[in-house]
């Protein structure tokens, strides 16, 4: 149990002498790792690429680009496409964050300063995505649709989506640490490795994918505005294409 609470905790690797002593823990530690490792790993995959005649390498990449795109695409919606970067970029760190624990490291999103930062990112975006597709003015008044009596739960959401965000990630993630650790303690044969392939990988990667369809979702909600707007503008403008040719139309008929 004590080799348990030990996994648990998040321990303080150095201490960066500023301010007084500024502790950098394991988490920060292993997200570096993994910053480090998708750097070369794009360095090595966008070298020499081509327009024409493109290796196996460079198709396979342009594959794995334009799946992430469709796919992300049909959760934002073509209004929220300039997003998807983010989206995939969070995507993919979370999915190595809680696929690493496989290679000896303690997945960094166990660590709830790492889920509520994620979380924090995430909304700030959904939000900055409101105010761009809205304009300042659009955005505030979005928290009194469609009516001022709900104004205040408009608000609360603010609040609740990060926090939504943050714990469903960070509760499943150390749920399935902790059931893993255990079952090594108890089997500590072939057992755990079965259960390995569940909460390690499967489970790991629908975390990840929760993470960014909800952030998505949020996204799509903010900016659907501007798809409103023009099919607005759009019916608007045929209904006044339509009035003048009538017009001119029935003055014809008078003329005649």
């Amino acid at each position: 149990m004590n080799s348990l609470l030990e996994e648990l905790n998040c321990e303080t690797v150095f201490t960066i002498p500023v301010f007084g002593g500024v502790g950098v823990s394991e988490a920060v530690v292993v997200t570096w790792i993994i910053m480090a490792v998708l750097v070369v790993l794009c360095l090595c995959l966008v070298r020499n690429l081509k327009v024409e005649n493109p290796g196996k390498k460079q198709l396979m990449l342009e594959t794995a680009v334009s799946g992430l795109y469709n796919f992300f695409e049909e959760i934002v919606g073509e209004k929220g496409r300039r997003y998807i970067p983010y989206l995939s970029t969070v995507a993919i760190y979370i999915g190595i964050a809680n696929l690493i624990g496989l290679f000896g490291f303690k997945p960094p999103t166990k660590a709830l300063n790492v889920t509520a930062a994620l979380a924090v990112m995430s909304i700030i975006l959904v939000e900055y995505s409101g105010i761009h597709a809205k304009g300042v003015k659009g955005w505030v008044k979005s928290f009194v649709e469609p009516s001022p009596i709900i104004a205040p739960i408009n608000v609360m959401e603010l609040f609740i989506k990060p926090l939504s965000l943050c714990m469903r990630l960070f509760g499943n993630v150390l749920g399935a640490f902790v059931i893993m650790e255990l079952l090594k303690i108890v089997v500590p044969l072939f057992v755990p490795v079965v259960f390995s392939c569940y909460f390690d990988i499967f489970d790991g990667l629908i975390q990840a994918y929760v993470f960014v369809f909800l952030t998505g979702m949020y996204i799509e909600e903010a900016v659907k505005f501007l798809l409103h707007l023009f099919i607005h503008k759009q019916r608007w403008s045929k209904n006044l294409t339509h009035s003048i040719e009538k017009k001119r139309r029935l003055k014809l008929c008078q003329h005649y």
